[in-house]
């Protein structure tokens, strides 16, 4: 069997639900691509908690995490089942790495999970596991996490990280009028450090990396690259599968570490 490789996407506005413009059709290739996994464990930038916490749900709901948008969107529903079997597992993997982890019963999928996976796999027929963050916990905690959830593969499990390359809201609410240049350029410096597999600069970004404070005002869109990159073998190969930006300053990168 050829090994799972990990993933980053950048997920972009719940309207991608609806109107799946460039970043729609790229997670759709990349779902033929991968074919369909045993299970997913998706860490989305959308569920924060103190320690690492698991869908449990047999059935997860769909949550809509959102205001203000058509209301189409909040007539959505992403049915894939959920997989308490993988969620006990992975809670065992991080037990065993030191990490106090715990599975919620109760909690869906939030839009940074389902907007993705409404492309990658339609049929929703590939059960859903989502892992939370732990923002103020840091880089190099998300690092050991997802390398704690590496034995998942051995299940045919794929592990995804679904955050943003670049997320200011401010500046999207203010508007550009253009390309800003920050993002592409915060960008470029991440594919240069993934490509070069050099983790720890990475995990200094904000201090280390052009705009990184700008790029992200706080970390929760960052994280989950921190816990696909985890996830991927030390010698993984990362590929850009996606290079867009939304509405000039939204960097919509997103990478297969295989």
């Amino acid at each position: 069997m050829v090994p799972l490789p990990s993933v980053f996407l950048s997920h972009g506005s719940p309207m991608h639900a609806l109107q799946a413009g460039e970043a729609g059709l790229a997670w759709a290739a990349l779902g033929k691509r991968l074919g369909k996994p045993a299970a997913i464990v998706i860490a989305s930038a959308h569920w924060e908690s103190n320690v690492p916490m698991l869908t449990g749900a047999a059935r997860p709901d769909t949550i809509h995490d959102f205001s203000g948008f058509p209301e189409p969107l909040y007539k959505l529903r992403y049915t894939a089942p959920g997989a308490p079997a993988v969620a006990q597992k992975a809670a065992q993997l991080l037990k065993e790495q030191g990490f106090t982890a715990a599975i919620d019963g109760c909690r869906g999928l939030d839009h940074g999970a389902w907007t993705p996976l409404l492309y990658m796999y339609p049929e929703a027929d590939v059960p859903v596991v989502q892992i939370s963050l732990q923002p103020a916990l840091g880089t190099r905690h998300h690092l050991a996490l997802g390398r704690a959830l590496r034995k998942l593969e051995e299940d045919n499990v794929l592990v995804i990280g679904s955050g943003h390359m670049t997320h200011n809201l401010r500046d999207w609410m203010r508007g550009q009028g253009g390309p800003a240049p920050y993002a592409a350029e915060f960008a470029e410096w991440v594919r240069e450090r993934l490509e070069a597999r050099d983790l720890d600069t990475l995990a200094d970004y904000r201090s280390r990396s052009p705009h990184g404070a700008r790029a992200h005002p706080t970390d929760e869109h960052f994280l989950p690259l921190f816990v696909a990159v985890g996830a991927a073998r030390d010698n993984y190969r990362a590929e850009r599968i996606l290079k867009s930006v939304d509405a000039g300053v939204l960097a919509m990168d997103a990478y297969l570490l295989s």
